[in-house]
């Protein structure tokens, strides 16, 4: 008796399906203990950090509301992430669309020299960078983060961007051209609308190293009314010892809104991600 072609189907992939459940139970674990102990006492965490409450402890939270300035933290960080993940996207898009339209050494050289930013990180040049800051006049503000984020982002959204840009048939904006339609315009109302899952993608790529990055606001920021979320977390841990409910709770906090934009653009991402592995 021949075994159903959908048995065959589910046989083949029940490695792969098997591999990705413990890699998700991996990556939920350490979510899963952030949760449940930014819940608990203080010391119910060291007696039991894995395991849920024996009673529930929300104080932590109505400590943070009323205590801290967590909504001033969390409107800066939230400010410079979004501000910085739209001037990445117009900017890189605007970048990969020249780069793609006009092909000659001076764009081969530029494009090359984004990617190679892939492969630098900016954190080696943290002194140059505070020096660049504080003759830029934007030393402890959170202005002076919006240069270093973009410049962050750049390199993978122009090398993203690009390969989608070069994809989209020539004779699509050719006829465009002989329409009388100028490049930006074809810029905004062809390009823009046929590149989103990889605009998508650019986006979340971004959004984690910006939004938990406490590296660059250490070293610019010493203004309270500057800091972002995770450096005013900082201001929990003691010298003898660290309230680890409300560090918990915070960092809880912090990660709803990663989580939920990830959940919004999931199926963007996902096509952004899974472009061009299948061939028509």
């Amino acid at each position: 008796m021949k075994s159903s072609p959908s048995l065959k189907w589910q046989n083949r992939h029940l490695g792969s399906h098997i591999t990705l459940s413990l890699w998700a139970l991996v990556v939920l674990f350490p979510i899963w203990t952030m949760i449940v102990n930014s819940f608990k006492f203080k010391l119910d965490i060291y007696k039991d950090p894995f395991g849920l409450p024996k009673k529930w402890n929300f104080d932590s939270y109505g400590s943070v509301f009323r205590d801290s300035d967590f909504f001033m933290y969390f409107r800066n960080s939230l400010a410079v992430t979004v501000g910085s993940i739209i001037l990445v996207l117009v900017l890189g898009s605007l970048a990969s669309y020249a780069i793609v339209n006009w092909k000659n050494r001076q764009t081969r050289f530029i494009y090359l020299f984004f990617i190679a930013g892939m492969m630098l990180p900016l954190k080696i040049g943290s002194i140059k960078l505070l020096e660049m800051v504080k003759a830029l006049g934007l030393l402890n503000s959170i202005w002076a983060l919006f240069p270093i984020y973009i410049a962050m982002g750049l390199p993978i959204a122009v090398f993203v961007l690009t390969q989608f840009i070069t994809d989209i048939p020539y004779e699509l904006t050719e006829a465009s051209v002989i329409d009388g339609a100028s490049r930006f315009r074809i810029y905004a109302q062809i390009i823009i609308p046929m590149i989103q899952p990889a605009l998508a993608t650019v986006g979340i790529y971004n959004l984690v190293p910006f939004w938990n990055d406490l590296w660059f606001p250490l070293i610019f920021i010493n203004n309270e009314e500057s800091k972002t979320l995770l450096l005013g977390v900082t201001r929990l841990f003691g010298q003898y010892q660290t309230d680890w409910s409300k560090v918990l709770a915070v960092l809880t906090l912090s990660a709803i809104p990663v989580i939920l934009l990830y959940l919004t653009m999931s199926r963007q991402f996902i096509k952004g991600l899974t472009a061009g592995a299948v061939k028509g």
